[in-house]
């Protein structure tokens, strides 16, 4: 749905509606990279913008706390059918805003944090100096190796709260060596094992970490975050039947609204639902629950699946005419949708800031990203992620990937100047005109 400039927002709030022109104009006339990124249909911006923004409706289909939730029920139970149909899973939670929030309702229901007080007999002994006992252990992926925040960061809540060892990717292959997860997990023992991650290529042997798993006694979560929308089409082998918990975005390649969802075993199921409401927030955002729904509808649609294959093939030919440039490509491709440049190669003295900033002028929109064993800073970084969804859902093919990788290759060496990124930007402006975004 274009803007339009009879908008109630436009006549209300001229200020801000400034800043909704400049944000359409911004979308309409740029490249979209970024890999947790994408554009929703329609229907379910409208979804998202709707009548539903109006109403509490604290607790679940049946047992609300609130009264006039007959149309909320009817809402959230089709958004929990449809991720049961299409995930194939015993339990699903619709309510969670983000996918930081599932994860964090996924700890809450099965893990002891560690407390700032030990046994009473030791306050009793050292009143002044309290003791902060252990929590419970978790092993996931080192977020420099492309894991997420949300997987025992130490400025994040699970890093806090719980005891984290990290596993990483093989220097030589940029794979997961599952040898070294296995090591690691007989040393460290802990209560959950976590996979997924924010920036890794290539495909997850979910078999082979559930063997780990059960072996040292472990849950095990798989947060699907970024390939939600790969599995769900089959187009990536789904974790949902070896794992306790799956949690995911409803945006990304699932191309939902931004918000958050968990999946469980069902004897996880009440122990969730309770995590999330009361444990960790009271009414859910219905209009957010309302566009999700409308969003896996969508996903359950024949045409559904082959978008995914199209953004793998995007996500291939953008990769290897990358690496023809000689751009290096952490593990030297993608299985998926995203995509790790290690610029050190081909630009040894350009960062990952840099390249964000010149790409930025040129119209094509990435993020910096540290790459594995990386020596620059986070906010330097020698890497950059990159991802084909929203490019996809605006119709672009292979052709036009490899006019992309040329045009990447341009920017990143013209050393900031500022012709050669006003004559991209140029030639991006025209490949959005003849691509538009499904609102438009």
């Amino acid at each position: 749905m274009a803007l339009d400039n009879h908008s109630p927002i436009a006549k209300q709030d001229p200020e801000v509606w400034k800043a909704f022109v400049a944000e359409e104009e911004r979308q309409d006339t740029t490249l979209e990279l970024i890999a947790s990124e994408n554009h929703v249909s329609p229907a379910v911006l409208q979804a998202a913008g709707s009548i539903f923004t109006n109403k509490y409706a604290e607790g679940y289909p049946g047992r609300r706390y609130y009264g006039g939730c007959e149309n909320m029920d009817t809402i959230e139970n089709i958004a929990r059918d449809r991720v049961k149909q299409l995930f194939g899973c015993d339990h699903a939670n619709v309510q969670p805003s983000s996918g930081s929030q599932a994860n964090q309702a996924v700890f809450l229901a099965t893990m002891q944090p560690g407390s700032r007080f030990g046994e009473s007999e030791q306050r009793e002994k050292n009143p002044d100096q309290p003791v902060r006992t252990p929590g419970d252990m978790i092993l996931s992926l080192d977020l420099d190796h492309g894991g997420h925040l949300t997987h025992g960061k130490h400025v994040n809540m699970s890093g806090k709260w719980f005891r984290v060892t990290h596993y990483g990717v093989n220097r030589e292959t940029g794979r997961i060596d599952m040898d070294e997860v296995r090591r690691l997990a007989r040393q460290c023992k802990p209560k959950m094992i976590i996979t997924g991650a924010s920036a890794y290529s290539r495909i997850w042997d979910w078999d082979a970490f559930a063997e780990i798993a059960e072996d040292v006694g472990a849950m095990l979560l798989a947060d699907i975050a970024h390939i939600a929308g790969l599995v769900a089409a089959g187009e990536h082998p789904s974790p949902v039947p070896v794992c306790d918990f799956v949690t995911t975005t409803t945006h990304k390649t699932l191309r939902g609204p931004r918000g958050g969802l968990a999946m469980c075993k069902e004897q996880w199921a009440k122990k969730l639902d309770s995590a999330v409401f009361p444990g960790m927030q009271g009414g859910p955002l219905m209009h957010a629950v309302a566009a999700k729904a409308v969003a896996f509808g969508e996903a359950l649609q024949p045409g559904f699946k082959d978008y995914q294959k199209r953004v793998i093939e995007n996500a291939k030919t953008l990769a290897e005419s990358l690496i023809s440039r000689k751009l290096n490509i952490v593990s030297g491709g993608t299985d998926n949708h995203v995509m790790l440049v290690d610029l050190r190669d081909g630009f040894p003295d350009v960062t990952g800031a840099m390249a964000e900033d010149w790409l930025g002028q040129a119209g094509i929109v990435v993020n910096k990203n540290m790459i594995p064993f990386d020596e620059r800073k986070p906010m330097e970084t020698s890497g950059l992620r990159l991802g084909t969804p929203a490019l996809t859902t605006r119709g672009l093919g292979p052709d036009e990937m490899r006019t992309v990788a040329e045009l990447i290759t341009k920017a990143i060496g013209s050393a900031g100047d500022a012709s050669v990124l006003g004559n991209i930007r140029n030639d991006v402006r025209e490949m959005c005109k003849q691509f538009k975004l499904p609102h438009a």
